[in-house]
């Protein structure tokens, strides 16, 4: 039966809809993010982070059913239903960016060339933590772990010397580390860290963070994977689907 459901998942979990993502987060909040386990739409709990992990759809699905041994993380395959095993699959393959080409070819937008091409580039799997999608979401592809794109560059050179004024940067306990704020309250400061991809949501006490608004990170230090050509498919794609 296991083999079984491991040979549906990826048929099923590429159709990431609006309705398929609802269920899988429905799922996920009651089966995963129990405090001692997961947290709340991946965040680290009990269990480590999910959401920007990086993690492909063939060690998803298999996490996911088959579980991990020693690790408190059971087989799910033995507990849910067909329908809800590939919805929660969807939903952590979404956390992490994963976008199948079957989604993409079922979605509203029809792209060719190198528009297509930068697309795929885009979320391309096997690039892992160094592929846009990371820390972009664009057109239903992607996490949003930075703010909504609204202007594209005009070219590579542009893309390279993007500034990045929304990065500020945090010193805890004697370390400084390049951050991006999500909130502050009295409760805790929540930012991601961007020491290293990808990006890492972290909670802490406000008393122990100190903040100024500059940084030396830069955007250009997280695209080096991708060649001139590729980074202006990936342009070309930018201003087919984002509108200011």
């Amino acid at each position: 039966m296991t083999r079984t459901l491991l040979f549906l998942i990826p048929v099923l979990a590429c159709a990431q809809s609006a309705d398929v993502l609802k269920q899988g987060e429905l799922v996920f909040s009651k089966s995963c993010a129990t405090g001692y386990c997961h947290g709340a739409r991946g965040t680290a709990g009990g269990a480590p982070r999910l959401a920007a992990r990086g993690f492909d759809q063939p060690y998803i699905n298999t996490t996911v059913s088959k579980g991990v041994a020693n690790a408190g993380m059971p087989a799910f395959a033995a507990t849910l239903s067909n329908n809800d095993l590939a919805a929660v699959v969807a939903y952590v393959a979404n956390l992490n960016g994963v976008t199948s080409a079957a989604t993409v070819a079922s979605g509203p937008r029809s792209l060719t060339g190198d528009a297509a091409r930068g697309r795929a580039l885009f979320s391309e799997a096997t690039r892992s933590f160094g592929r846009c999608s990371t820390c972009h979401e664009v057109d239903g592809i992607g996490i949003s772990v930075a703010t909504p794109i609204t202007a594209v560059p005009a070219n590579v050179a542009a893309l390279k010397a993007l500034a990045t004024p929304q990065v500020s940067t945090a010193t805890i306990g004697g370390e400084s580390l390049p951050i991006l704020m999500v909130s502050k309250k009295v409760q805790g400061v929540t930012f991601y860290d961007l020491t290293t991809p990808p990006p890492v949501l972290r909670t802490e006490i406000p008393a122990t963070v100190q903040t100024k608004d500059d940084s030396t990170w830069r955007h250009s230090s997280v695209i080096g994977g991708y060649s001139d050509a590729e980074l202006t498919a990936i342009l070309t794609y930018l201003r087919a689907v984002v509108r200011p």
